[in-house]
């Protein structure tokens, strides 16, 4: 059971819904904005998440959009983690969402409140790295383009009130050779103890990561590293893993060490079978 009361709003559109977050926070109110809502309600029955308004936008339009033409895949926030498996417009990111939770969290869960997530996982922004994609946020202003390298540090670094209303991919990224690994520990659907998303590109192999560390990220030093042909690729993977860019978490689903040992294997296997070697 959440512990407080909350004041329930559903704007129509994303100006409204920015306009209202505003207004309600002048008042003094915490708003926040809802889509799935698993968050909130995991966060709020440990005490850990409080608000006195929520803004329900996950009806809004924009929100809702899954599409592609030859230049573009369009993805709004509000889709949910099971709809982008079934309708599979770029297959890396459908196959990074069908392993997020279990069915029944994925109808729920959608790609924007999966990026914008407190749980450091947020396997679903992975390929959105990987494809140097564009966010849509919208404030008081309107909606303005950003690269995801802009605005993703460790985290999606939004200012208060500001919302992110779609992704954009270049459509030439969804027939790329790609590998997605999720390595847990435990259960089929427990938490990641591991998870690479790797796209082979005319240029190099590009990776990502969760799970490593506190935070998912992309790494041009290690990167770099990897696509050194000259160089073994065992020993490209050793020196690899200098370039982590934080500590290795060492927690309940694995130690640092063995999560070490854990990323060369992945890596290994990937980088076979994308044909880096």
């Amino acid at each position: 059971m959440i512990s407080f009361d909350f004041e329930y709003y559903k704007p129509a559109s994303v100006s409204e819904a920015i306009a209202l977050f505003q207004e309600l926070e002048n008042q003094g109110k915490q708003p926040r904005y809802y889509a799935g809502g698993t968050e909130i309600l995991t966060l709020g029955r440990l005490g850990l998440f409080v608000t006195h308004a929520v803004i329900d936008i996950k009806n809004i339009p924009e929100f809702q959009k899954a599409e592609a033409d030859e230049d573009w895949m369009i993805f709004g926030a509000g889709v949910t983690l099971t709809e982008l498996e079934e309708k599979n417009l770029f297959p890396l990111l459908s196959k990074s969402a069908s392993e997020v939770a279990d069915h029944t969290a994925r109808n729920k869960i959608t790609l924007g409140g999966n990026i914008c997530g407190h749980i450091f996982y947020r396997e679903a922004v992975l390929p959105l790295l990987l494809t140097d994609s564009q966010l849509a946020v919208a404030d008081l202003s309107g909606i303005k383009l950003h690269s995801i390298h802009d605005l993703f540090h460790r985290r999606l670094q939004l200012k208060k009130g500001e919302l992110l209303v779609q992704m954009f991919v270049e459509t030439k990224y969804a027939a790329l050779p790609y590998v997605s690994i999720k390595e847990r520990q435990q259960w089929d659907t427990g938490y990641p103890l591991v998870t690479i998303a790797a796209l082979k590109t005319e240029e190099n192999i590009r990776v990502a990561f969760s799970g490593v560390c506190s935070f998912p990220f992309r790494s041009a030093e290690i990167e770099e590293v990897l696509n050194h042909e000259e160089t073994p690729l065992e020993a490209r993977i050793q020196t690899a893993l200098d370039y982590i860019p934080a500590p290795i978490l060492n927690d309940g689903e694995g130690s640092d060490r063995y999560r070490k040992f854990v990323i060369k294997n992945l890596l290994f296997d990937i980088f076979k079978e994308l044909g880096g070697t």
